[in-house]
């Protein structure tokens, strides 16, 4: 996976702003236990997690579930570790 263009965002100005508070959501397999194990990946990749932050949602026949968290980092090089950490375990499909 290639990594995240902010170039065209930054040229409009809407560029993110650094340190600051992101939100992160991963979907993935809804028996993989993702509202605990998605707090904790992020965790390892170093980043402040914003636990009261962590909501999730099933999906229509409940086989899969989106997990959101907010979290604090302090560079683009910690945002993209995030997407990095998230989709390099097996039970998530993809994060947005």
């Amino acid at each position: 996976m290639q990594p995240i263009d902010f170039s065209k965002a930054k040229q409009d100005g809407k560029g993110f702003q650094f340190p600051g508070e992101f939100e992160i959501t991963a979907v993935g397999n809804a028996s993989a236990n993702l509202p605990t194990h998605v707090p904790q990946l992020l965790e390892r990749a170093g980043l402040r997690v914003l636990h009261e932050s962590v909501r999730h949602r099933h999906s229509g026949a409940g086989n899969f579930v989106s997990i959101t968290v907010s979290f604090y980092c302090d560079t683009r090089e910690h945002y993209e570790a995030a997407h990095t950490a998230l989709r390099a375990s097996p039970d998530v499909r993809y994060t947005l």
